[in-house]
């Protein structure tokens, strides 16, 4: 062969191995693009959280979308039902509106069934928790801690209660009983709630903190959905529930310093970004749970505020079910997944410093 033939043989296949590499980089672009390129599969399940459950529900159809061998499912069973059913090994993960606890060993045993790998506790959705209520004729409800704490214990049972009236100047109260709509279920969102009436006002909210409501009497519903659906149903009911499905309920503004606050996205963002590491909840190196300021007054919080969890392992058996789980909480915390569920459930996308903080957590995960 002469050397001009060689040479245009050697041109040929160089420009056909530069074809195939470019080829090669332009199907990994594609694949970062929709955040696994359809390479991973399998059925892996998750429960919990109910305030979580709208953008739970987004980001599955999103994630199956881009995943076509991929089912996932999210049973919205409450942050406590979540949490047990992660601890007993039915799910892959879990949806928590409160940190695991150090309490009757909860966080000992998450930890226990994670096994040789290690828990994986980190925040994925901020959110209000709205003060809805069911008051014909009343828009712009505001209500004092104090008032509001005195509400759900039942000490003010009335619409026209002096103390409803003094926040409210201008307004005319009617006399309808207040019917006060708790969950039923053992609730992140109520545990948050008691939280904030307990820090906040100690002297008039006095039981203990927990996702357990304490007050007897009142009007018990399940799920988010269920006191929804109950305070919409009878006139005069006031219920707490994730803002996100309050719907065409009222709405109160609460007093926060010498404002009233509504509980939107940014004002519930502000008061996570304030917030120290809870450092008891908080002892792993993937575990990352945050005491909230309660008692904050800075102008733009609102500090009736959940802070909702993922719950997983860094290792699962199944190759499988590993990098399911790990590609779809990837998804959860990247800034598409939170901007997915800003839309859908009008949560507060996590910040770029927390988000830096939640991915190497996510990334560990890996088939044991």
């Amino acid at each position: 062969m002469t050397s001009s033939k060689w040479f245009v043989v050697s041109s040929a296949a160089v420009i056909l191995a530069l074809a195939l590499a470019l080829a090669a980089c332009g199907s990994g672009s594609d694949e970062t693009a929709s955040g696994s390129g359809g390479s991973v599969s399998g059925e892996i399940a998750g429960a919990g959280s109910t305030a979580q459950q709208a953008a739970q529900e987004a980001w599955i159809a999103e994630f199956e979308n881009e995943n076509s061998g991929v089912t996932i499912s999210y049973d919205p069973v409450g942050s406590g039902g979540g949490r047990e059913q992660f601890i007993a090994g039915g799910t892959a993960y879990a949806g928590s509106d409160a940190a695991l606890s150090t309490e009757d060993g909860e966080l000992e045993k998450a930890e226990a069934r994670c096994k040789t790998g290690e828990l994986i506790e980190v925040p994925n959705y901020i959110s209000p928790i709205a003060i809805i209520y069911n008051l014909p004729g009343v828009e712009g409800l505001q209500l004092d801690p104090e008032t509001l704490a005195k509400i759900f214990s039942q000490e003010i049972t009335s619409w026209n209660d002096k103390a409803i009236a003094a926040d409210n100047p201008g307004t005319e109260l009617p006399e309808t009983r207040i019917t006060p709509v708790n969950r039923s279920d053992e609730s992140g969102t109520t545990e948050n709630f008691s939280e904030y009436l307990s820090e906040v006002v100690p002297s008039v909210w006095s039981y203990e903190v927990s996702g357990d409501w304490p007050v007897k009497g009142g009007e018990a519903a399940s799920g988010t959905s269920g006191v929804v659906e109950a305070v919409a149903a009878g006139e005069g009911a006031i219920g707490y529930a994730d803002a996100s499905q309050a719907g065409e309920l009222g709405v109160a503004r609460i007093k926060v310093g010498s404002e009233y606050a509504e509980p939107t996205a940014e004002a519930a963002a502000k008061v996570l970004e304030e917030s120290p590491l809870d450092k008891e909840l908080s002892p792993g190196k993937y575990t990352i749970a945050y005491e909230l300021d309660r008692k904050t007054e800075s102008q733009g919080t609102y500090p009736i505020v959940l802070t909702s969890y993922l719950i997983a392992c860094t290792r699962y058996d199944s190759a499988d079910e590993a990098s399911a789980v790990k590609a779809y909480l990837e998804y959860v915390v990247s800034p598409e997944g939170q901007e997915l569920a800003a839309k859908q459930a009008g949560s507060a996308p996590l910040s770029s410093s927390l988000t830096s903080k939640v991915t190497p957590a996510i990334a560990a995960i890996e088939a044991g």
